[in-house]
């Protein structure tokens, strides 16, 4: 018998080409609206877009099947760009944080060893901090006048520059999260897009008459994850470039809006917005919640006005999507009593609840480590081997490090962190690479970091610090305009709490929750 082929490493010529394929199928319907550009285009345009721009990164830039690219950009056309022709090309699109400081930008150029370089102009000032390394040959920038460095990629001649790619060959590069200071890039192969969307598709339903605002920025998973399973089924999306809740209603209203996405602190700011409460949302199907747990309160302003909001759950390393509580056939007020659930995993998807010490299966009602399988798991940490492990386990199961409990019904509900890590307005938090910079200001002999429950971002950090001698007079505000120089906005403690000594357990380690319960007791 001849021998059965392995599709995960076949190359075949639609794996990376969903640019070519859609149009191909559906040339002339809306594909995506930039709004601040105020560009819509269909499907055979981006398609030609995208053979323009693969084009010129391979005669121009010399870049071949592997060869990274970093963009820094806001969502906008020119990012769609990119990926659409790394599709086409096998080239890898590593996107990055314009949230983070050059210290952590330059610790991720160093990991991911980019071939190009491509940013936008409003980050001029944070891209001439950075230190760009030597694999850098050709570096793009893109602007809205006719000094526009992208523009030569739009001009390049049209042709066809799409070939076969494996499933199991990487498309993208995305930085998340850890427990620690070092950067975790994840390497998400095309088998991980692929099927992601699928899944997304046959959870959500029809996804070729969709309109969806993507409000995600596309250097998280989330916005591309917003963006693929619409495009693959036919759909139409809307960009803007950064979150505006004001603007966010209008889009809405103008083109009739069917479902959007976001983390808390989005949906709190657009219910709080001076236009909610006369703004025509009609359109507005179904909105998801992700990112983190999203609270009822926050959720509330919607239900009021009939609209569901559901929770969805997943990770870069597992998903992106792996939950999400589908009231597709269910009524507003079923909805709105599951409101702190995930749901059941999507169909393609296995998962466990394992005790924390025993790893073996919990029954339900009870609180254990969440681990997820399907074939939307990523592909490893970039060059971490040894982490990938640790999250990658045997048989195929990732470990999310997450605690959630099944409830009789079979619903999903995360409770917590197995880790350190939290989450503040849907970013990934760690209390390790907080504590290390305050620890080189050099003005404090001990410091603790903790997250603590906030209002507007779910958690906030709070950093306890027992200072050097001498060096109490204006500690608070010098280490906050050392975190500034050195950190996302985001990971910069709110407060910093001035201490003779830190709890410890009796294993001698910072004991986190005895100091989070004590600030919150204070609070």
């Amino acid at each position: 018998m001849p021998q059965e082929p392995n599709y995960d490493i076949l190359p075949m010529g639609w794996i990376g080409d969903w640019a070519g394929r859609r149009a191909a199928l559906t040339p002339h319907r809306p594909a995506v609206y930039e709004v601040d550009a105020d560009q819509r285009l269909t499907f055979a345009e981006l398609d030609r877009r995208a053979r323009r721009v693969g084009a010129w990164l391979e005669d121009e830039a010399g870049l071949d099947k592997g060869d990274p690219i970093c963009v820094i950009s806001r969502n906008r056309l020119e990012a769609l760009d990119l990926y659409l022709a790394c599709g086409k090309l096998g080239t890898i699109l590593a996107p990055l944080s314009y949230r983070l400081r050059p210290r952590e930008l330059n610790e991720l150029l160093e990991r991911i060893q980019p071939r190009a370089f491509v940013h936008e102009d409003v980050f001029d000032d944070l891209v001439a901090e950075l230190t760009l390394p030597a694999s850098v040959a050709r570096q793009v920038r893109i602007s809205d006048g006719g000094d526009s460095g992208f523009a030569a990629l739009l001009d390049h001649p049209d042709r066809e520059v799409n070939r076969p790619l494996a499933q199991a060959d990487t498309f993208l590069y995305i930085h998340t999260g850890g427990t620690t200071g070092t950067p975790k890039v994840c390497t998400v192969p095309h088998r991980q897009m692929l099927w992601n969307a699928l899944d997304m598709i046959v959870t959500s339903g029809n996804l070729m008459d969709q309109r969806q605002l993507i409000t995600f920025p596309m250097f998280h998973i989330g916005g591309w994850n917003s963006l693929t399973p619409v495009f693959h089924a036919g759909g139409y999306s809307v960009l803007t470039r950064q979150f505006d809740p004001g603007q966010v209603l209008d889009v809405i209203e103008r083109e009739r809006i069917r479902t959007f996405g976001g983390v808390e602190a989005m949906l709190r700011f657009i219910a709080e917005h001076p236009r909610f409460a006369e703004a025509d949302l009609s359109s507005v199907e179904g909105i998801t919640s992700a990112g983190a747990p999203c609270s009822a309160e926050v959720m509330e302003p919607f239900y009021r006005r009939g609209i569901p909001v559901a929770q969805a759950y997943g990770l870069t390393e597992a998903g992106p999507s792996n939950f999400m509580y589908n009231g597709i056939d269910q009524d507003l007020e079923t909805i709105r009593a599951n409101n702190r659930s995930i749901g059941t995993s999507m169909i393609h998807c296995d998962f466990l609840i394992v005790d924390q010490d025993s790893r073996e299966p919990v029954p339900r009602g009870q609180v254990g480590v969440l681990y997820m399988r399907s074939l939307h798991n990523f592909g490893g940490y970039l060059g971490q081997p040894e982490r990938t492990r640790r999250v990658l386990l045997d048989d195929g199961w990732v470990d999310s490090g997450d605690l959630a409990v099944e409830d009789e019904q079979g619903n999903v509900r995360i409770v917590g962190r197995a880790d350190n890590m939290f989450i503040s307005g849907g970013e990934n938090v760690s209390p390790e690479e907080i504590e290390n910079v305050l620890m080189d200001s050099g003005r404090v002999s001990q410091v603790c970091v903790v997250g603590v429950a906030d209002p507007r971002w779910g958690q906030v950090p709070v950093a306890a610090v027992v200072p050097v001698a001498g060096a109490e007079s204006g500690l608070a505000d010098d280490l906050r305009r050392h975190c500034k120089d050195q950190l996302a906005s985001f990971k910069v403690p709110v407060r910093f709490e001035i201490v003779e000594t830190i709890p410890v357990t009796g294993a001698g380690k910072l004991d986190r929750n005895a100091l989070r319960n004590r600030i919150e007791e204070q609070t």
